[in-house]
């Protein structure tokens, strides 16, 4: 597994307006456990695990902390008005050669989880269209070509990109086009309709 280069970024600063619930959505319950401990389940083998916080910041530090007490907290104190690419800078600070971005509001197939993990170099997850409001990419012949509003797969929040493209490109990703992807099963979470499906997907195995 390709962990010792690699340092895991979780964006977990925003405040899930779109969702209407008033918690940040890496708090969000499914099967009994918040949302981020999900995440973390499948990286025990990480030791160079960063969570970016804002929003709620001391309820997402409490609740990981009852997970495992070696991670590392970053703060995007301007939560309110950036984006994820921020938080993605934040916690890319003195990081190993690679981060692996992942935003915290995304429940991930376990089994998709750990093959990701192994993948060397830099990538785009993407997924099968299923949230409602999706970020969409075009992909050809197993290459991610660019973010577009026609794109036949959608961008669940998650790359594994050089450390120095990542700072260099201010958090964004478009610059590392084109991009192996790997297709990955996910559940985004924006809006009620999809907390309620991905609870459904998590009840049904994943499927």
């Amino acid at each position: 597994m390709s962990n010792s280069d690699t340092t895991v970024v979780i964006c977990c600063a925003g405040m899930g307006t779109r969702l209407g619930i008033g918690t940040t959505k890496a708090l969000l319950h499914i099967g009994g456990k918040p949302l981020i401990i999900h995440q973390l389940e499948n990286l025990d083998s990480y030791n160079d695990v960063r969570i970016v916080v804002g929003y709620q910041s001391d309820k997402v530090i409490e609740t990981v902390n009852t997970y495992r007490k070696d991670v590392m907290f970053c703060f995007n104190n301007k939560y309110q008005t950036t984006s994820p690419s921020m938080s993605r800078v934040k916690g890319a600070i003195n990081s190993k050669k690679y981060i692996l971005a992942i935003d915290g509001d995304v429940l991930i197939n376990p089994d998709d989880f750990q093959q990701m993990l192994e993948i060397n170099g830099e990538y785009l997850a993407v997924s099968k269209k299923h949230s409602e409001e999706p970020d969409l990419v075009t992909v050809n012949n197993g290459t991610a070509q660019y973010f577009s509003e026609s794109g036949n797969f959608e961008w669940p929040g998650i790359v594994k990109i050089e450390s120095e493209n990542l700072i260099k490109n201010n958090g964004e990703v478009e610059n590392m086009f084109p991009v192996p992807a790997f297709l990955i099963r996910t559940r985004d979470i924006d809006t009620q309709d999809d907390y309620d499906n991905a609870i459904k997907w998590f009840q049904n195995g994943y499927c």
